[in-house]
């Protein structure tokens, strides 16, 4: 889930970097990107607003089932563009890595997720220690471990609920950094990546063992990997290797996904998804992005989209937690309609994702970059 987009070496050739090579040279920007980006976002609010019931139902003070009867099911289709942003992920991580050398690369990274989330963690854990508030708010304890990023492994409490594809994320950096960005980013360490995990991710189902399914991710490499296939058809789209990387990545993800969301009909379930809907979602996504790497939508080039990508990353992190109290306040509190309290607590996110991308990420994003890209002083020592 990250918001901005790295760019192309000017050559596009396939040599290792090292820690003099140049890391940028200017292209223009995929704006389109940026606007698929922000729909993703939009769907999952529209699942955690009224797609499920839970926590948020406390919000509505009913189930979001009674209040939009016809709607509820649609929304809970929106879980789905956690898949569409693992697919935009892969896209953007490997034109990041390609041509940074490592320290760049993981200076890229940490700079571009943490501000955004260290403020959303600390915004969370303060509105839910409010004595009005029907939330609880997590313990000092867990609190200072979920600012590490790493409460999902260790079976601490989450301060934010959307923090479990965080931690995909993180591992998705950790092996492309080790097995891609490394070694020297290159077409052919791309695909024996992409080849390597895919297999990699099979056999992780087989065994059954949780420590492999927390290194590969089987039921989330395919999006990662058909994003990755995507980036070289951009660089080249007569790469028929990388067709077929897609390919296979699009048939194993809409498995896993139909596997992950799909039941038999029960009237006594919040909703029943079709299979046929969950694949037709996927494969939507992967085309979107396809389309985007083919260069079929350059024509979506306004500049508001640039907007749009920076609100994206702050949005998705406030607005579950934050949208429960809001909803709260509107429905509960001051008796607004159901439809209008949706739409102001939409609008309500991203005005404090705006806030938190211009008062926070501006200038902190920078400057952590930085700090993290400049090498250590020598000690003067022998």
């Amino acid at each position: 889930m990250t918001n901005t987009l790295p760019r192309v070496r000017a050559d596009g050739g396939g040599r290792p970097a090292t820690e003099h090579t140049p890391v940028v040279a200017p292209v223009s920007r995929l704006r389109a990107l940026d606007g698929l980006r922000l729909i993703a976002a939009l769907m999952v609010a529209l699942y955690h607003y009224g797609g499920r019931s839970g926590d948020i139902s406390k919000g509505w003070g009913t189930s979001p089932k009674k209040l939009f009867p016809d709607a509820h099911t649609w929304f809970s289709y929106g879980c789905l563009g956690v898949q569409i942003f693992f697919v935009i992920s892969g896209f953007v991580i490997c034109m990041s890595g390609w041509g940074r050398p490592l320290r760049s690369f993981f200076a890229s990274r940490v700079s571009r997720l943490y501000p955004a989330y260290w403020t959303a963690v600390l915004l969370v854990t303060a509105v839910f220690a409010l004595p009005w508030v029907i939330y609880q708010a997590v313990t000092p304890s867990a609190f200072l471990v979920n600012l590490t990023m790493l409460q999902m492994p260790l079976g601490v409490p989450r301060v934010l609920g959307v923090c479990w594809t965080l931690w995909a994320e993180l591992r998705f950096y950790a092996l492309f950094a080790l097995c891609v960005v490394l070694p020297g980013a290159t077409r052919r360490r791309v695909v024996l990546f992409c080849a390597g995990w895919t297999l990699a991710a099979a056999l992780a189902t087989t065994a059954h063992q949780p420590f492999l399914d927390a290194v590969f991710m089987p039921e989330y490499a395919p999006f990662f990997i058909g994003g990755m296939g995507l980036y070289l058809l951009h660089r080249d789209r007569r790469d028929i290797t990388a067709w077929g990387i897609v390919a296979v990545s699009w048939a194993i993800g809409q498995h896993e996904a139909v596997a992950g969301l799909w039941h038999r009909p029960n009237p006594a379930a919040f909703s029943n998804r079709h299979a046929w809907v969950i694949i037709a979602i996927i494969t939507l996504g992967f085309a979107l992005v396809g389309a985007i790497a083919l260069g079929r939508l350059r024509w979506a080039d306004w500049r508001w989209l640039t907007v749009a990508g920076a609100l994206t990353y702050p949005f998705y992190l406030v607005h579950e937690h934050l949208g429960w109290v809001v909803v709260g306040v509107l429905h509960r509190g001051l008796c607004v309609p159901a439809p209008a309290t949706f739409a102001l607590t939409l609008a309500a996110m991203l005005g404090l994702a705006w806030l938190m991308n211009r008062s926070v990420e501006r200038w902190a994003t920078p400057m952590l970059r930085a700090a993290l890209i400049r090498p250590p002083a020598p000690s003067g020592r022998t």
